[in-house]
């Protein structure tokens, strides 16, 4: 069977699945997650002030960890209403933020959707301790979500 690994890597062991062949090399690999810049009625754009380190008291994107047999589409979709108590649904890739050190506690890969609300209320929820719209982004953002509303604002202006 020709798993695509270098032959030094298969053993019978290693052959049963494919997820026993990728555990069993120990690979370390970036963490994949999602961001979602959603734009309300008035044009504001909705952050979270995040309630937890890293970046805690900060404003953040909703967004989050994809989780094993999701989609990246439907992590977004969790992680919004998780975070925000909103129903999205994701509308445009605004892009693949894979900067090394984006994230203080690792590699993290953030996939960007722009999302369009289709649903619920606005509350805060999760890790979020408040929830608000903006009208342009304040100064204290986490991570690099101010270079993907940069991205959004330029997909938006076409």
């Amino acid at each position: 069977m020709n798993t695509g690994l270098p032959p030094h890597t298969e053993s019978s062991e290693n052959q049963s699945s494919p997820q026993r062949r990728w555990t069993a090399l120990g690979m370390k690999t970036p963490v994949l997650a999602v961001d979602a810049v959603i734009y309300m009625k008035d044009n504001c754009v909705v952050l979270i002030r995040r309630g937890n380190p890293p970046f805690q008291g900060f404003w953040a994107l909703p967004g989050g960890l994809c989780e094993r047999g999701e989609t990246v589409e439907q992590a977004l979709c969790r992680e919004v209403e998780e975070e925000t108590g909103l129903l999205v649904e994701p509308v445009q890739l605004l892009g693949v933020f894979s900067e090394p050190d984006r994230d203080p506690r690792g590699h993290t890969v953030s996939i960007a959707f722009l999302a369009r609300p289709t649903g619920g209320q606005l509350r805060a929820g999760s890790d979020a301790s408040h929830v608000k719209t903006f009208k342009r982004a304040p100064r204290n953002m986490a991570f690099d979500h101010r270079r993907i509303l940069a991205a959004a604002e330029e997909i938006r202006n076409k």
